[in-house]
């Protein structure tokens, strides 16, 4: 049975954005079961490795270190870089207390979704299984993109895996007339109206990554599509649910949220993080909480060598 809201949207007060600053576990611990609609987390991927982002600027040379359209040359300066680091010898002790208490946060009729990687996520489906119950899993969702270098040893990983789960398997929120439609591949086989229409999309996402040219670029390392959590959101809570992401990131799940009417909390501990969510989020005016401690800090210092931007990590 899928849950739907009964109230007018336009009645709603007006969405709240808090933003926390710490380590998300204590701060969980702080808030009032099932008070949540809709988790989405997307933590580490343990893939051992520092996750970097750098900052660049390119401007029109002649003798410029890079190639752009046309064949015309550009010139590169490095402004700077934003990374954290992402190795975890016991992953699953680190985040079973804190899907523990997603569990418990989450509202009787409300959903959980795990981004993860190829890496984890069969440890992961196990453990939400002990946690929720096999029952609760609903689905497992591929988001499928293109991007980066191509393996000469093994086929090349371009997907991250998005493990769907309901706190109540037979009461959940999903809104079918809300979902986001795409292109028929053959629209000649369907007809006009089929093809002007659309189709809803399978349990296989594909979406490219967020370009590093592009306007919805913050510079935060392994920033996720906007379009990801927006369907997400839109689908899985009703306007005025409250929506939580204690791995934060760049804030693209309270963006999501926000935009769509629904109230989000977001935690993070990574002070470059909590930057640049103020920066991002400033047009919802999000309440701060332990924020003085993330802007006391000082930039991390410029990686050596080559930074290598990849689509995992936190969002």
């Amino acid at each position: 049975m899928n849950r739907r809201s009964a109230s007018n949207p336009k009645s709603l007060p007006a969405p709240s954005l808090d933003i926390h600053f710490g380590d998300n576990l204590p701060i969980l611990r702080g808030f009032a079961e099932e008070s949540f609609h809709l988790v989405y987390i997307d933590p580490p991927f343990n893939t051992g490795k520092t996750q970097s982002r750098s900052r660049l600027k390119t401007t029109r040379d002649a003798n410029g270190d890079r190639t752009g359209f046309q064949g015309r040359r550009y010139k590169t300066t490095r402004l700077g870089s934003l990374e954290f680091p992402d190795a975890f010898s016991d992953y699953l002790d680190f985040l079973g207390p804190r899907l523990q208490e997603a569990y418990r946060l989450l509202h009787p009729a409300g959903s959980l979704f795990l981004h993860v990687d190829y890496r984890e996520v069969h440890y992961c489906k196990v453990l939400l299984d002990q946690i929720f119950g096999r029952d609760s899993f609903v689905n497992e969702i591929i988001w499928s993109y293109d991007y980066g270098a191509r393996s000469r040893k093994r086929w090349s990983p371009k997907h991250d895996n998005i493990l769907w789960y309901a706190k109540n398997p037979k009461d959940y929120t999903y809104r079918y007339e809300d979902i986001d439609r795409i292109p028929y591949m053959a629209p000649a086989l369907v007809g006009p109206k089929k093809a002007a229409r659309g189709k809803t999309p399978t349990d296989t996402w594909w979406q490219t990554v967020v370009s590093p040219t592009g306007k919805e670029k913050t510079g935060y390392p392994t920033q996720k599509p906007l379009a990801i959590l927006e369907r997400i959101v839109k689908v899985h809570s009703n306007p005025g649910d409250r929506v939580l992401d204690f791995f934060a990131g760049s804030g693209t799940t309270g963006e999501a949220a926000v935009r769509a009417g629904r109230s989000a909390v977001l935690i993070d501990s990574h002070p470059d993080a909590v930057r640049v969510m103020r920066k991002r989020l400033a047009f919802a005016k999000p309440a701060l909480h332990g924020v003085k401690q993330a802007s006391s800090r000082k930039p991390p210092k410029r990686p050596s060598g080559r930074d290598e931007l990849e689509a995992s990590g936190r969002p």
